[in-house]
């Protein structure tokens, strides 16, 4: 969203209005889970484990406090700190947590159980793939068929994957995505001169 910001302002309107699984999860944690658990949301701290350094940018983002506003409290962040995974091995090992003397636990029943489409969620293609497989079943009111549930050929750290995808009602979809800047940038290029093929592009 920055790149885009910085220097693709004019396609700031073709963006997604969906916020990223981390930001969507935090506001979820203040407000659903804290009001099924009784929980003073001021007293959450969100800490959010994440690959990627920008993620401790995006969470400090002005407008990334809508749990805050919905209650009143406008200064209360959605996630209030951003941890990368190196940063928590680290602190694991800071620490002499070893993983394989822990006993196996459960996850907690709320906000615990997860479809296969959040499984794939955090994997490159994997929120376009979760997307169609919505997108699907709002319109035809049926399971996706197999191709879907398996959509390969946006998977993988290529540079650029594309696929197409036929939605009964809709017609052929032609995704693509995208993996490194430099690649966005000629994505990018493409759609702002109006050459892009595709309707569906996850960067």
């Amino acid at each position: 969203v920055k790149f885009c910001e910085y220097y693709y302002s004019d396609l700031i309107p073709d963006l997604s209005t969906a916020k990223s699984p981390q930001q969507m999860l935090g506001a979820l944690v203040k407000t659903y889970y804290a009001q099924a658990k009784g929980i003073d949301p001021g007293k959450i701290i969100s800490v959010a484990i994440m690959p990627c350094t920008a993620k401790k940018f995006e969470c400090q983002r002005p407008e990334m406090n809508s749990a805050g506003v919905l209650q009143g409290k406008p200064e209360m962040r959605d996630v209030d700190y951003v941890l990368t995974t190196r940063e928590l091995a680290r602190l694991i090992k800071r620490q002499k947590i070893d993983l394989n003397a822990l006993e196996d636990a459960s996850y907690d029943r709320l906000m615990g159980e997860g479809t296969g489409a959040g499984v794939i969620f955090g994997a490159t293609g994997g929120v376009m793939e979760a997307a169609i497989r919505g997108a699907y079943y709002i319109i035809t009111h049926e399971d996706p068929p197999e191709a879907l549930l398996n959509l390969t050929p946006v998977r993988g750290l290529e540079s650029v994957k594309e696929a197409t995808v036929t939605i009964p009602g809709v017609g052929p979809l032609s995704v693509a995505v995208c993996h490194g800047l430099k690649n966005a940038r000629t994505i990018l290029d493409e759609v702002r001169a109006g050459k892009s093929r595709w309707q569906f592009i996850e960067f």
